[in-house]
């Protein structure tokens, strides 16, 4: 019996390399697409261990012929969609790349599987940011909660949230939407908040810096681990039929909690080195976020594995050895 193969957009990043590596596991062929910069050495070095076992190219959401005929050439039986400018604060600098990538790429890979490969199986990467400020009265976001992003990067995600749907009901496609809550992790970049703050604690703690300037500290986000999260992408694509899912923890703490956590895992008080700078701060808040993914656990029989505590752990261990290395 012949590989399933699997095609990952963005598989150099930190949900991409931990996709490759949990398909891997469990037999697939995998191919990705990484896209081109100027500084060759860190584009793929999440997956430089994984060179000999997947396929890689070089190609990008906003150029469709280039993932076409990739995509007529490998057939893939599961497509995910996990490429994209994916920070929120830098939506608001550059929101016209933003929806280029993040909406009109989406669509464009959506008119890929329709006219190329119609049976494959395919999986966007929605985000929680599609909610904006809206919660059920719980407290809790989930997939019938109504979404009004309050970003670029927001509104670029549902509209890929929604042209998904469109596909799906349309042309009969198996089209799919992870409403995946913020996952972190070792790999996580330091210019997203939580890599920063953790890189900078490992940093003061070692006399590297004094300080670290951060924009909202009373931002509550519903924070998972990328690894965990991963898993429940593959099994939405497993499903009998195609479902909208939100991939969460249900659990919700503060950046100024995540900068407590990390400080005092290294023997520090938080409060005498952060600060807040206005220029961090985005220009409307998105000031609550706490997932409710009971649907996904029932359909899935998918938990999340990693606690708050252990992610913070792994995340300075990561920066201890690169920094003193």
């Amino acid at each position: 019996m012949s590989k399933k193969r699997a095609f990952i957009t963005g598989i150099a990043g930190q949900d991409g390399s931990y996709l490759a590596e949990h398909l891997l596991a469990l037999g697939y062929e995998v191919h990705g697409t990484v896209r081109r910069n100027s500084t060759p050495e860190h584009q793929v070095s999440r997956i430089d261990y994984l060179e000999d076992r997947i396929n890689t190219y070089y190609a990008d959401l906003t150029d469709s012929q280039s993932i076409s005929r990739l995509v007529r050439d490998i057939k893939p039986d599961e497509f995910y969609n996990i490429a994209g400018q994916s920070h929120v604060r830098i939506s608001f600098d550059i929101p016209d790349y933003t929806l280029q990538v993040n909406a009109q790429g989406a669509l464009n890979m959506l008119e890929i599987i329709r006219a190329v490969s119609p049976t494959t199986r395919y999986y966007q990467a929605s985000s929680s940011e599609m909610f904006g400020n809206f919660k059920d009265p719980d407290g809790m976001q989930r997939e019938s909660t109504a979404m009004h992003p309050v970003s670029p990067y927001g509104c670029s995600k549902l509209y890929a949230y929604h042209a998904t749907r469109t596909y799906r009901k349309s042309y009969g496609l198996f089209t799919a939407n992870g409403i995946l809550f913020n996952h972190e992790s070792p790999r996580r970049a330091s210019n997203f908040v939580t890599g920063k703050i953790v890189k900078a604690a490992v940093e003061i703690s070692l006399g590297m810096r004094s300080s670290l300037a951060l924009g909202n500290l009373e931002s509550f986000r519903d924070w998972g681990h990328s690894r965990d999260y991963v898993k429940a992408m593959h099994k939405i694509l497993q499903m009998p039929e195609p479902l909208d899912l939100v991939i969460a923890t249900g659990k919700t703490r503060s950046v100024r909690d995540f900068c407590e956590v990390a400080f005092s895992a290294l023997g520090l008080d938080y409060v005498q080195y952060v600060t807040q700078d206005e220029k961090f701060m985005r220009p409307q808040e998105l000031d609550y976020l706490c997932g409710d993914s009971s649907l996904a656990r029932k359909t899935l029989d998918w938990e999340p594995e990693t606690s708050f505590e252990k992610l913070v752990e792994e995340m300075i261990s990561h920066w201890q050895i690169v920094l003193t290395s």
